[in-house]
């Protein structure tokens, strides 16, 4: 008798696991049978390329000189940056920044200031101030990311992070403000650093032009394209 059960049972999961007219097969485990993936894993994180043609990245440097043009503020501008940001729509993490600066692409752009004396503003950033053949690049790399979805595709961020500037490298909170909208990322915002922290000179000689405060404050407007 209790041979016979062995049989029987045997038989019956045979037929299970190959299936035969007449018996079903035990259901699968519903995200196996269908493909779907965890809810953890549906959201994705979301790639964008920064691109300098449409956004606007500037250094705010007050006069600090004796100068006639005393009072006048640098508006220094980086013409050329690229990098990456990641976010994750409604979660924000994982998400991250970095942003790399020609540092011989940062030009002055104030209207407060004369062509001729643009240049020679100009020359100094180059050979003084921000030295771009010693220091060719400006580099941003974050470290952590935190904030809050507002709706409709915003977000209030702080991108905390490593500065790379002249050869130095200070940690800084940047917040901004970030769209997503479709395929685009907008980020706006500014932040302030201290030049002393990252050893930038400004010029010494009284003739010099850009005599500015130790506070330089960054403002940006950065639109980027998901990838």
């Amino acid at each position: 008798m209790i041979m016979r059960a062995k049989i029987s049972l045997a038989i019956l999961l045979s037929a299970l696991a190959v299936g035969i007219p007449g018996i079903a097969a035990m259901p699968r485990v519903a995200s196996e049978a269908n493909g779907s993936q965890p809810a953890s894993q549906a959201i994705s994180t979301h790639r964008f390329r920064l691109d300098a043609g449409q956004s606007r990245f500037i250094a705010h440097a007050l006069r600090g000189g004796p100068l006639w043009f005393k009072g006048h503020e640098h508006l220094v501008a980086a013409r050329e940056f690229y990098g990456e940001a990641q976010i994750t729509p409604d979660k924000i993490i994982p998400a991250s920044l970095q942003l790399t600066v020609k540092t011989d692409s940062m030009v002055e752009t104030s209207d407060a200031f004369t062509e001729p004396q643009k240049q020679i503003i100009n020359k100094e950033l180059r050979e003084i101030v921000l030295e771009p053949e010693k220091y060719p690049e400006i580099v941003f790399k974050s470290a952590d990311v935190t904030g809050k979805p507002l709706g409709n595709g915003q977000y209030d961020l702080k991108i905390g992070g490593d500065l790379t500037l002249h050869g130095v490298i200070r940690h800084i909170v940047i917040p901004a403000k970030l769209t997503l909208n479709g395929n685009s990322l907008r980020a706006v915002g500014e932040f302030s650093i201290d030049r002393s922290d990252f050893n930038v000179k400004a010029t010494s000689a009284f003739h010099g032009m850009v005599r500015v405060r130790n506070k330089v404050k960054f403002t940006f407007d950065i639109v980027g394209h998901r990838v």
